[in-house]
């Protein structure tokens, strides 16, 4: 699976693009007909402490799976995301085997 990691008004560093990539290949552990990943990382323009934002979209055969989370850190946000994604990805994988 490819992700492509997009840094909105500021660039992410080599520790944290490797972190949210290892996030997402985990995905695959629930479903291995992902195709491709995207992730957008921007900081909110509010005042308030939790203003990092991360948004994960993931690609499968016939349906796009998205979660968007906001924290004090990206780190946190991703993982937050990732772990929305990894339900969503159950869920599908459940319908598809109630299916067969």
């Amino acid at each position: 699976m490819e992700v492509k990691v997009h840094s909105i008004h500021f660039d992410a560093d080599a520790k944290l693009i490797s972190f949210i990539n290892e996030k997402i290949s985990k995905l695959n552990l629930f479903y291995d007909n992902i195709l491709a990943g995207e992730v957008y990382l921007r900081i909110d323009k509010s005042s308030d402490f939790k203003n990092k934002v991360a948004e994960i979209r993931i690609i499968t055969p016939g349906k796009e799976m998205f979660a968007k989370k906001q924290c004090k850190s990206f780190e946190e946000a991703a993982d937050l995301a990732a772990e929305a994604l990894r339900r969503q990805v159950k869920r599908k994988k459940g319908k598809l085997l109630q299916v067969h």
